[in-house]
């Protein structure tokens, strides 16, 4: 099943770099480019995947139970601008042109030196003769990094000059989980990547961790009156549980409920807000306008100013 799902893929982006991109580089006279374009198919490919789940996910949710009217059409447009650039566009490009690089760098260095990175299979041989059960240890491990990404978000001013364009929409939905700074996003992939490579995630589970991450957070901020019930909110993280997060008075430092897909480190770490049927505004009122109602460019260049003013007086 998973060779004829493979061998279907490949189909598709040879029919899509046949069609559309070798002829393009042939004509630009880029044509020593073309391994690295086809290769590149593969991110795009990826991204819009995870943008066709997500939206057949989420949408029907949003339909059937808002928690208040989606009014304000063109912040919810910049989101979905958002989406399209971080899925399709900018960051796949970025992840290719950089982090492939370094990665291959660093993956000859270490071969060249003999020295073996222990993963968690070595550290644990029952995880080879149990692929699910590794597949599920390698999310919990990757969940509880992605939980102390967020808390560092909000508690280092630099990070949180950057984070707070997220924190800035009023009008939430699944659009607004890909409503973050670039250099936010390059730090995240650097971030949840280096840990995936670090614990030894196999290259085919990778691409399924980070598919449940993208529909986990998409549905978090879904404009959905959607709770888990008393046992299963402390569980997995429900639309409830993380719009608390984004209430008006759940930004900067003071805010609760980290947690990407399992609540448990909120708890541990006393960070949970567990209130039951609670849908709070969103937004922060605190904020500038640019980073709330502002186009791509105007959010982005004020995440950068932002970020300027906080290391300055870091300083």
């Amino acid at each position: 099943m998973i060779e004829a799902l493979q061998d279907a893929w490949d189909a598709v982006a040879g029919w899509i770099f046949e069609t559309l991109v070798q002829p393009a580089l042939f004509a630009a006279g880029l044509m020593e480019w073309a391994e690295d374009a086809f290769d590149w198919i593969g991110f795009v490919m990826f991204g819009g995947l995870q943008v066709v789940v997500v939206y057949l996910i989420c949408r029907p949710l949003e339909a059937w139970r808002p928690v208040e009217p989606r009014e304000d059409g063109r912040s919810i447009r910049t989101d979905i601008l958002y989406t399209m650039l971080t899925r399709l566009g900018l960051l796949p490009l970025i992840a290719f042109v950089v982090f492939a690089s370094v990665q291959a760098r660093i993956s000859g260095m270490v071969a060249e030196s003999g020295w073996i990175p222990p993963t968690l299979e070595m550290l644990f041989p029952v995880l080879r003769e149990w692929p699910l059960l590794a597949l599920l240890v390698y999310v919990v491990v990757i969940d509880f990094g992605e939980y102390w990404r967020h808390r560092f978000q909000h508690m280092f001013g630099w990070w949180w000059a950057l984070h707070a364009i997220h924190h800035a929409q009023r009008q939430m939905t699944f659009w607004t989980d890909d409503r973050n700074h670039i250099l936010d996003d390059m730090i995240g992939a650097v971030w949840t990547g280096g840990l995936a490579l670090l614990i030894g995630v196999p290259p085919g589970q990778f691409p399924l961790i980070v598919i449940l991450l993208r529909v986990a957070e998409a549905l978090s901020h879904a404009n959905v009156r959607l709770s888990f019930g008393r046992v299963g909110e402390w569980l997995v993280v429900s639309p409830r549980f993380h719009r608390l997060h984004h209430g008006v008075l759940g930004s900067g430092e003071t805010g609760k409920n980290y947690a990407v897909i399992f609540p448990v480190w909120d708890w541990i770490f006393r960070t949970g807000d567990f209130r039951r049927d609670v849908f709070p505004r969103t937004g922060d009122p605190e904020l500038p306008e640019d980073m709330a109602t502002g186009g791509w460019l105007r959010q982005q260049w004020a995440g950068l100013r932002r970020m300027g003013a906080a290391l300055v007086k870091a300083r």
